[in-house]
């Protein structure tokens, strides 16, 4: 499992595991030893955030796992609906409290606009004052990087326009299905790191056939094919999971994937999620 001793190196120098454990969905109370089993297994990147309502959980699992917090690259995000620089002042200092953490690895911006309104409306001085809170955070040491999560090109373009910093990560939904090759291009070119969640397309990708066949080509599960295809994009996978065995599976993806096939998961157009369908998952609709 070579893969867990591997980093990307952000546009300020932090590094970043390769792969990282996702916290979607794990209750508070068992997000502790979710992170516990994690690290166990050889994990050093979890990734969690206010909207997921398990922060304490992550932050008592991080405190507890026996390994030294610098080992640990741990990541949160900004609720969405934060959109002024006060609000956000106070979520960032919230999130440490509630994590129980002295300083926070990365902490993204979740959504550029409210759930309620995903792209919808114009709330790009929202978004400036947001990540201005996160400048100051990060000038602070409270913060070790700052970066965005579901931000689109135009999104980006407002950030970079009137930032002091950069954001180092644009956390997205990357999956063999739902490639956003365009948007992975243009962060790449400006030195930012896109961290790709759900990449197992929220499980449905275990029911596409073509997928399975190509997994069985390799001697490989499906999700470890899904999850070696997000890191062969050059992306940080964060598979989700609080089940140990899924843990130490998910990180056997020390294979490569022919460039032949590379391309047919890019051009592969699945994005029925079935009953996660509802996107965004915090919108309510």
């Amino acid at each position: 499992m070579t893969i867990l001793n591997e980093t990307y190196t952000l546009s300020n120098d932090v590094t970043v595991p390769k792969l990282g454990l996702g916290t979607w969905f794990i209750d508070d109370d068992r997000a502790a030893q979710a992170v516990r089993d994690a690290v166990g297994t050889g994990y050093r990147n979890i990734d969690t955030a206010q909207a997921y309502g398990n922060e304490r959980g992550v932050g008592e699992g991080v405190r507890t796992s026996g390994v030294a917090r610098e080992e640990l690259f741990v990541s949160t995000k900004l609720a969405a609906e934060i959109k002024d620089y006060d609000g956000a002042v106070a979520a960032i200092d919230g999130s440490l409290k509630t994590l129980g953490l002295d300083y926070i690895d990365l902490m993204l911006v979740h959504a550029p606009q409210p759930w309620d309104d995903f792209r919808g409306g114009d709330y790009a001085e929202g978004n400036r004052e947001a990540w201005r809170a996160l400048e100051e955070a990060h000038t602070a040491g409270k913060l070790r990087s700052i970066g965005v999560s579901n931000f689109l090109q135009q999104d980006l373009e407002s950030i970079l326009q009137g930032s002091t910093v950069a954001p180092h990560v644009n956390q997205l939904l990357v999956h063999a299905g739902n490639t956003p090759t365009e948007l992975i291009a243009y962060c790449e070119s400006n030195g930012i790191l896109v961290e790709a969640y759900s990449p197992i397309a929220h499980g449905e990708i275990l029911n596409n056939t073509h997928v399975a066949a190509m997994a069985e080509k390799y001697g490989v599960t499906v999700p470890q094919l899904c999850i070696r295809y997000t890191l062969q994009l050059g992306t940080v996978s964060l598979p989700k999971t609080a089940n140990p065995e899924h843990m130490r599976s998910n990180a056997q993806v020390d294979f490569e994937i022919t460039q032949q096939d590379m391309t047919t998961l890019r051009d592969l157009r699945a994005q029925d999620y079935g009953e996660n369908s509802a996107f965004p998952v915090y919108s309510g609709k």
